[in-house]
């Protein structure tokens, strides 16, 4: 996204926000602990290092700490979970720079059963149409986007679930993406939602990965899950039933 954006008229001073959130531990009591806790679980999973972690994610995003006061800072997230928890955290973070001004850009979204593909069709004129219908964050809308967080990392389903129903015109499909989140992991300790859908279609016969996530992503687009994330279910999967 970043590419097609330097075809754009806008603005070209971007922080690249490098990171899953939707996977792996995130509850940590401060910064400093939350990148270590997270640089192991990226090192770990996807065969990289604590440092290129370091190098690429947290200290990009140190670059946030160097805005001036004032300073227009406009988030583009698409609407699914998986951006939607990466900007819960952002926002959260910058609760605390209350001297920022802070706007939503959404994804131009032409026909609706492409609504959870964001960006990834968007043509540089697209992309300047977005940002010209921008939104600003009010405080309420920030202090919405610091208690989804908070509700994510301690896993309070019931603040989540009542947090979800707030009507704010920076938040899409809030309400469908938490209960995306919440059929994650149900109560019962069954299944989750997602890994559900890929066990079903391996038992259909699917074998081969793309195709797995291909109709994966057609069905379940709200998870936003990339092709590591969706490998990591599948070797879930296997791993429980041996």
């Amino acid at each position: 996204m970043a590419d097609e954006l330097k075809k754009t008229k806008l603005n070209q001073d971007f922080i690249i926000f490098r990171e899953c959130l939707i996977v792996g531990d995130v509850d940590a009591p401060n910064i400093i602990e939350f990148w270590d806790k997270r640089s192991n679980f990226i090192a770990s999973t996807y065969e990289t290092t604590k440092e290129m972690y370091f190098e690429h994610t947290a200290k990009e995003f140190e670059k946030l700490n160097l805005l001036p006061d004032g300073a227009q800072l406009c988030l583009w997230f698409e609407d699914d979970l998986f951006c939607q928890v990466n900007m819960w955290f952002i926002l959260s973070y910058l609760a605390e720079h209350p001297s920022l001004n802070l706007f939503r850009i959404f994804p131009v979204i032409v026909d609706e059963a492409d609504k959870w593909k964001g960006f990834g069709k968007a043509t540089p004129e697209q992309l300047e149409q977005a940002y010209d219908s921008k939104v600003k964050f009010s405080a309420n809308d920030i202090l919405l986007g610091k208690n989804l967080w908070k509700s994510y990392c301690s896993n309070n389903r019931e603040h989540l679930g009542a947090l979800s129903k707030t009507h704010s015109i920076c938040f899409r499909y809030l309400e469908e993406v938490c209960q995306a989140q919440l059929d994650r992991f149900p109560d019962d300790g069954s299944l989750g939602r997602p890994h559900k859908l890929i066990k079903e279609l391996i038992k259909s016969g699917k074998r081969d990965f793309d195709e797995v996530f291909y109709m994966f992503s057609n069905r379940e687009g709200i998870y936003g899950f990339g092709d590591f994330q969706v490998k990591e279910m599948i070797k879930i999967l296997k791993k429980n039933d041996q």
